[in-house]
């Protein structure tokens, strides 16, 4: 507590004592100060972060929608009705586009098609233009996009039984085969199976929700049985396309990693301990054979990654995680390449926590604009290959970084070290090393936003279903997590994909040449067109 001093005790002070009590009395008016304005960055930081938009470009903060009002907030009664190649594969292509001829059946050549004829009776006809006075002229086309729910079939297998009735083959049985099944006894097919995993991993919505859907239409499929089904289906079918994939990935120029928290309920350990799931992919930029791979570890310390890049020979970009920064002193094949987003977030939070009216001169602005010049500059890089990549990241991207990091080094010391803005500058310096890597290599990105983009999946389902029940399930989602974001980084249909995988690989389940598996990989020519997106 801060000394008082009565009125007398002040009068009878000799000067030195009394300069002494003012600048203590500075000392502390400055470190409170100092709080409050702390106190002040978390709170408007706070309270952008809970009702503001999260974004980091330098245009106003908008509203979050809410679910209850989205349909009439989009609603606009102006805008234009999509035709049917602007809907069908639309992510895949540009919308607005000119058509040559032709060039709309080619689009739809992939989608199941239904003609249907609107001829006009012959009695109209002729009542206008005469019997037989008129003739056909080119047809008008008309596109509309019907929708089918999910239809349930019983497939009931009749299989035949014969006996014997003479005295050779009296009392013989011979009986006709029973088809194969994904587990003993099981009523499970590749279909159903397929269509559980599609819903839970590639579309986020937890094994509950899916079993009260099929309740809605008739089926009553419990939630233990669904997961049983996807643990065995991991374990015993899709575990060497994980392996094969691991392999493949490591072999890459480029890697990029990326980790997030999960809870496991039931893992040796008291609840609430927090797990981890890692994502390794494949450079975004190299665009042959996307990989993504997720991998299940109860801690979040180097072990885990130091074990799975153990055989590795490249470049990593991450984030500014010391475990990376580790690895690469151990290991002088590996390079660690910096993520700018990070750098960038940064300093969107320091620019956040200024009042609004103060933005657009601060510093944090000032650094805004320049890391967002070179954003679009790099932006204008992406259809190049790696070489030309480099050739222009040289020549233009080069010197706007140089630029940057004078900037950065030239006002650092008028920028205190404790505030939002003292640790953008910060991390920008501490991490200029790595933040540098991308410009000497056309393979590298220039961010760790695919990565983040990986585990966004994972991300969003953890929050649906909040919690893994077994360390074995963990596991499991780990392999399926893998397989089903490799599938899209590759243009397939997750669904179609893994029912695919559930049909082929039985088949070979008695195989000791696995050669077959390369066939099956996410980004083989051999897979089936059904699988892949159309207009690719």
């Amino acid at each position: 507590m801060c000394q008082k001093f009565t009125a007398d005790e002040l009068n009878t002070m000799d000067h030195k004592a009394k300069n002494d009590v003012i600048y203590r009395m500075q000392d502390r008016l400055d470190k409170l100060e100092h709080d409050y304005e702390n106190l002040m960055e978390q709170i408007r930081l706070a309270n952008q972060q809970r009702f503001g938009r999260h974004t980091e470009k330098l245009d106003e903060i908008a509203g979050q929608l809410s679910l209850f009002n989205e349909a009439e907030a989009y609603f606009d009664e102006q805008s234009p009705e999509p035709v049917i190649d602007e809907v069908v594969g639309a992510a895949l292509k540009p919308v607005h586009r000119p058509k040559n001829k032709g060039q709309r059946e080619e689009d739809l050549k992939d989608l199941p098609q239904e003609e249907i004829p609107h001829d006009v009776p012959t009695e109209r006809l002729n009542a206008l233009f005469g019997e037989g006075n008129y003739k056909s002229m080119p047809d008008e086309i008309c596109w509309q996009l019907p929708f089918e729910p999910a239809r349930w079939i019983a497939e009931k297998h009749i299989i035949k039984v014969y006996v014997g009735t003479d005295g050779l083959h009296q009392d013989e049985f011979l009986r006709g085969d029973h088809p194969d099944t994904l587990y003993r006894g099981s009523i499970a097919t590749p279909s159903l199976v397929a269509g559980i995993i599609n819903s839970k991993y590639a579309n986020s919505s937890p094994l509950d929700r899916t079993s009260r859907e099929f309740q809605i239409n008739g089926i009553n499929l419990s939630k233990q049985t669904m997961s049983n089904w996807v643990v065995w289906s991991a374990e015993r079918y899709f575990q060497p396309i994980y392996e094969l994939m691991i392999k493949t990935q490591l072999q890459a120029h480029v890697n990029q990693c990326d980790e997030t928290p999960c809870l496991v309920n039931k893992d040796g350990r008291p609840a609430g301990s927090k797990s981890w799931m890692w994502v390794y992919r494949s450079g975004h930029l190299y665009q042959k054979e996307q990989i993504v791979l997720y991998e299940f570890q109860k801690t979040r310390n180097t072990s885990h990654p130091r074990e799975f890049l153990k055989n590795y020979s490249g470049i990593c970009v991450t984030d500014g995680y010391q475990v990376y920064h580790t690895l690469e002193k151990e290991k002088e094949d590996l390079t660690i390449a910096g993520c700018w987003v990070h750098g960038r977030r940064r300093f969107d939070e320091a620019l956040k926590v200024i009042p609004k009216e103060a933005r657009s001169k601060s510093t944090a602005y000032l650094v805004m604009k320049q890391i967002q010049a070179i954003y679009r500059e790099e932006g204008k890089l992406n259809e190049l290959t790696s070489e030309e990549r480099l050739q222009q990241r040289q020549l233009v991207v080069k010197p706007l970084v140089d630029a940057l990091f004078v900037y950065l080094k030239s006002t650092s010391h008028d920028v205190s070290a404790k505030n939002k803005l003292g640790e953008a500058y910060g991390y920008m310096l501490n991490q200029e090393k790595y933040l540098r890597v991308f410009l000497a290599d056309g393979e590298v990105p220039i961010d760790n936003n695919a990565s983040e983009r990986a585990i966004k999946g994972f991300c969003i389902g953890k929050k649906n279903w909040q919690v893994i029940d077994t360390i074995s399930g963990a596991k499991s989602s780990a392999i399926i997590y893998s397989i089903a974001e490799t599938a899209k980084a590759n243009n397939l249909k997750p669904y179609e994909y893994f029912e695919y995988l559930l049909s082929v690989i039985p088949e070979h389940m008695e195989d000791t040449d696995t050669s077959f598996l390369e066939d099956l990989l996410p980004w083989s020519e051999a897979l089936p067109e059904n699988i892949r997106k159309p207009n690719q």
